[in-house]
């Protein structure tokens, strides 16, 4: 069996329940060592034997696992954050599809979901935002004409925008070109959840300025939108007047 892992964001002890006890059974480890907290490795038991597969191909990668189901060894396959997000599981579970290997995925927290406690913030609020967009630009990897960052940017939802820090001076052009005003809140957050974890705060206008300043280029996320400035409406959830399933209101 091959179980395809979400280390979470960062924190060793923020890898779910069940991520951890799958790591304690593996005969063999395949972790995406240039983003996985090696603190992670600490759960495997003596004797589990360990692949850095940044230093390996897709084919090197298959081969480890194919190797271990002929000796009916369990595999984990431990990805950063959340497998199902920028996680690049499709291409190998096709794979093991293809060659009758039985896998299951274990959810884990993602990084968006690290960047928001690390800034104390709520991507959807009463009155504001209601919609998240995950995504990242395109650089050696295209991304859809349809889902360029100028054109969900025209929605002003609250964004996370991933693998894209490099870019951050383009970034800031296209958030503006698509309808985000330059005052508009921002943040960088760098290593989400780690001991080194940094938190940068501007504005859309100032991304770029922002990012150079601090010498970042990669391992952060950018945060966008007006979530990140002040909330002046409350929800209806714990409103008197707001009768649920649970409470009648009070008149």
């Amino acid at each position: 069996m091959v179980d395809i892992v979400g280390a979470g964001p960062g924190a060793a002890d923020l890898i779910t329940v069940r991520g951890m006890r799958l790591l304690s059974r593996a005969d063999r480890v395949i972790y995406a060592g240039s983003l996985v907290n090696r603190e992670l490795l600490g759960y495997t038991r003596e004797g589990c034997k360990l692949y850095d597969s940044s230093k390996m191909t897709l084919d090197e990668v298959i081969e480890v696992i194919k190797e271990a189901e002929d000796r009916g060894e369990n595999t984990v396959r431990l990805h950063t954050g959340d497998p199902s997000i920028y996680g690049a599981i499709r291409e190998q579970t096709d794979r093991l599809d293809d060659l009758g290997i039985k896998y299951r995925i274990c959810p884990g927290v993602s990084s968006f979901c690290g960047a928001a406690a690390a800034l104390g913030a709520e991507y959807t609020l009463p009155g504001g935002p209601q919609t998240v967009i995950l995504t990242r630009r395109g650089g050696r990897t295209a991304v859809p004409e349809g889902e360029s960052i100028e054109r969900l940017a025209a929605h002003r939802a609250s964004m996370v925008i991933f693998l894209s820090t490099s870019m951050a001076q383009e970034l800031e052009g296209e958030l503006i070109a698509g309808g985000y005003s330059g005052d508009t809140p921002a943040a960088v957050v760098y290593k989400a959840t780690w001991e080194d974890e940094r938190v940068l705060r501007c504005t859309v206008g100032t991304l770029g300025e922002t990012v150079r300043a601090a010498g970042i280029s990669k391992t952060a996320l950018i945060t966008v939108g007006d979530f990140l400035g002040e909330s002046t409406q409350v929800s209806k959830l714990y409103d008197p007047e707001f009768s649920t399933g649970y409470r009648k209101a009070v008149k």
